[in-house]
């Protein structure tokens, strides 16, 4: 390594789900604006994807300057490369959800020991509800996760303490969601995305009661009112009304018209996370950094992201939602500006890049 301040100049390969697309996953954003905010850094970067159909269909981005993204169909014809950029490498990272992330693992640790061996679970309720549950999770070494010098988390709060506990990890720190500004901004309003009340979030039916409850019901009861949702994978029978708009994808350059057309957009959280807390969806920062103001349904540590009734507001009933909507467009406003000022000085890839380098950093010195 090149010292250079602090940290130092280094090689990251990742073995990931995708970066290349986002149609109908969390991952691929959050990735681009952490690997943007480290190549402007000057580290090397490289992305190991497979090439799922699925995500060949919708892809949204071919590269990312500075960084190398290998797409590949199957693991053995891509071993021999993904052993030799290991071998090269400072810090090797697989992450939840990486299709062969126990193979990329198992080359790590038999391979590659001269790297620091990260796991990023950017899953992290999903992955300890599934074992509270008895469920295989494929993405985890049978041996959990001990063999990592570093675990990374989405999620904060008790889930740390629970990656330790029921998987081992050593050494454990989260490492939240986050917004490229560069990406996210005010954008001119769009017709085709302008609403009173929006929400972009691909279709889960764990979602689906907070959805009823927090954005159907009350344009029920504002049919006057233009209510839009974008987003992925909702069935033939979802309960549309009559002034619901439905944009099937947004692609990540058109979420700062989508958010910017908006009085105000609707967050609404994955059961797992809203039950563990301390786990912001990526979409709050993207809003916010629009100067968007976000109705957000409730859960532990929200209050340590924006502050509720200044910087965000709260609903957990219809009557709170369509409160919210028939606020004043100028009060509205006010809050959408503070949320962009507290993503800008927080929030931003720039400001995760610098908290994963010294958490890298510090790993690495405290490792014999």
């Amino acid at each position: 390594m090149t010292v250079e301040g602090p940290v130092a100049v280094m090689k990251l390969v990742i073995f990931g789900l995708t970066l290349s697309s986002s149609w109908g996953n969390g991952h691929a954003t959050l990735w681009r604006g952490l690997i943007r905010a480290l190549t402007r850094r000057n580290h090397d970067v490289v992305f190991f994807e497979r090439d799922a159909p699925y995500y060949a269909e919708h892809r949204d981005l071919a590269e990312l300057p500075g960084a190398t993204l290998v797409l590949y169909p199957e693991w053995p014809r891509i071993v021999a490369r993904a052993r030799s950029e290991a071998r090269q490498a400072d810090v090797v990272i697989v992450t939840s959800y990486c299709p062969d992330a126990t193979s990329a693992a198992a080359l790590l640790r038999d391979e590659a020991s001269g790297a620091l061996s990260v796991f990023y679970d950017l899953d992290t309720p999903v992955t300890l509800a599934r074992l509270e549950a008895g469920e295989s999770v494929a993405y985890l070494p049978e041996e959990g996760l001990q063999d990592f010098d570093l675990v990374l988390s989405y999620t904060g709060g008790a889930a740390l303490d629970a990656l330790r506990e029921r998987l081992g990890a050593r050494r454990v720190a989260a490492l939240y969601g986050h917004v490229d500004p560069q990406a996210h901004q005010p954008a001119p309003r769009d017709a085709r995305f302008s609403a009173d009340l929006s929400y972009l979030g691909t279709y889960a039916p764990d979602r689906q009661p907070a959805l009823e409850t927090l954005f159907l019901e009350p344009a029920r009861r504002r049919p006057a009112q233009r209510f839009v949702l974008g987003g992925s994978g909702y069935p033939p029978d979802f309960p549309w009304g009559g002034n619901i708009w439905f944009v099937r994808h947004v692609a990540p350059p058109e979420h700062p018209p989508f958010y910017s057309s908006s009085r105000l957009t609707l967050n609404v959280t994955r059961r797992d996370m809203a039950a563990m807390g301390f786990c912001p969806s990526g979409r709050l920062f993207e809003a916010a950094a629009c100067a968007t103001p976000v109705l957000s349904d409730a859960w532990q540590g929200i209050e340590g992201f924006f502050t509720p009734g200044e910087q965000i507001l709260l609903a957990g009933s219809a009557e709170e939602a369509t409160a919210a909507l028939d606020l004043p467009r100028e009060d509205l406003a006010r809050i959408g500006r503070a949320a962009r000022e507290r993503a800008l000085d927080e929030h931003t890839s720039e400001c995760r890049a610098a908290r994963m380098l010294c958490l890298l950093d510090d790993a690495a010195a405290r490792e014999p």
